[in-house]
């Protein structure tokens, strides 16, 4: 049995499935319903683009793009006759129009001849796909990455993490960002073989799922800058030791979801959510801090019967002339330029 669903702009038939799984007979998550949104956010700041969604199954993602951005071209690919076909049925649906492939995503990469934007969103690892990805992305072009074996890369398997990642992961509350910035250096690792810099411009944790968005850049010497800002912190890595986010990039994203909030164009069921994400990852994209202080940790370590409130503590962080703002990784973290001897006095109520 099928059934209608809309996401954005988009609407799709796809089969019931009792369980969302890799044994769905075509893959659709509405968790990842924010991942897309983001996506949309972040190709309205770039001009028309070249567009690549080679894993592409239910194909919501690139009927998304669609209807939702202005491009140049659309190849959307799955490896599944079944997904095609579907693909094919929800473009008359919402009639649009774009090129639809059946191969296998690395070969559909490598018989192309580059895009300006590739979205690599696998269940599970995408370390199968970066090579081809990254030799077909183009110069100032932009690689989107997404990564859902959290596990690995979060320290609950670390022999998979040094296999996979070639890095040590660490189980603590930095895991989610500290997993983060090893799976960037890898990817990053994979472009310096072919001399391409991927810097990353819109990178987070959520849900179940890491994602990434490079910026492509192209030569020796920016490769060499790179690797430069590969090192270890706090006994994990080795990891990306550079910015996460591009801040310019992250304001102009969030003032266009601003706008459509006010004008009423939906993107999703959960615009608050995706509101409020976005302004915490806005604040800390300011701050030029690797890694954040978990409050709980510090004052269990501390062993502290009273704190203050989150919020209270940022304030008073802001007030002795430093930077400060939640983080997206934990809802007990905060993220600051502050040294740990000034802020333990600030704790207090």
């Amino acid at each position: 049995m099928y059934e209608t669903i809309k996401e954005g702009s988009a609407i799709i038939r796809i089969k019931k499935a009792q369980k969302i799984s890799k044994e769905m007979e075509v893959f659709y998550n509405p968790i990842m319903g924010l991942n897309r949104d983001i996506t949309i956010l972040l190709l309205q700041q770039f001009p028309s683009m070249h567009i690549c969604d080679p894993l592409a199954a239910s194909g919501v993602r690139s009927i998304r793009f669609a209807k939702e951005l202005k491009y140049k071209s659309i190849e959307a690919n799955d490896s599944s006759k079944k997904a095609v076909l579907l693909i094919k049925r929800n473009i008359k649906l919402n009639k649009v129009k774009f090129a639809v492939r059946n191969e296998d995503a690395n070969s559909f990469l490598l018989n192309s001849s580059g895009f300006d934007y590739i979205d690599i969103d696998p269940f599970g690892s995408s370390n199968y796909y970066l090579d081809a990805a990254i030799k077909r992305v183009s110069r100032n072009g932009i690689l989107a990455v997404t990564n859902t074996d959290t596990a690995a890369l979060t320290g609950t398997y670390p022999n998979a993490c040094a296999r996979k990642y070639w890095a040590v992961p660490k189980l603590d509350y930095l895991m989610h960002e500290t997993g983060l910035r090893i799976l960037i250096r890898k990817i990053q690792l994979v472009g310096m073989q072919y001399e391409k810099a991927l810097f990353p411009i819109f990178s987070y944790f959520k849900d179940h799922y890491f994602r990434m968005f490079f910026l492509c850049l192209k030569g020796k010497k920016i490769c060499d800058e790179i690797a430069e800002k590969h090192g270890m912190l706090n006994d994990t890595g080795p990891l990306w030791l550079g910015s996460l986010w591009d801040s310019k990039l992250v304001n102009g994203m969030y003032t266009t979801l601003l706008k459509n909030n006010n004008e009423k164009i939906i993107i999703n069921n959960n615009q608050n959510e995706l509101l409020k994400f976005l302004k915490t990852i806005k604040d800390e994209s300011k701050i030029d801090s690797i890694g954040f202080y978990d409050l709980h940790y510090i004052a269990e370590k501390k062993r502290l019967r009273t704190m203050g409130k989150k919020e209270d503590i940022i304030k008073k962080i802001k007030k002795n002339g430093y930077m400060a703002s939640g983080t997206h990784f934990s809802g007990t973290g905060v993220r600051s330029n502050i040294p740990y001897a000034k802020l333990l006095p600030l704790l207090k109520r």
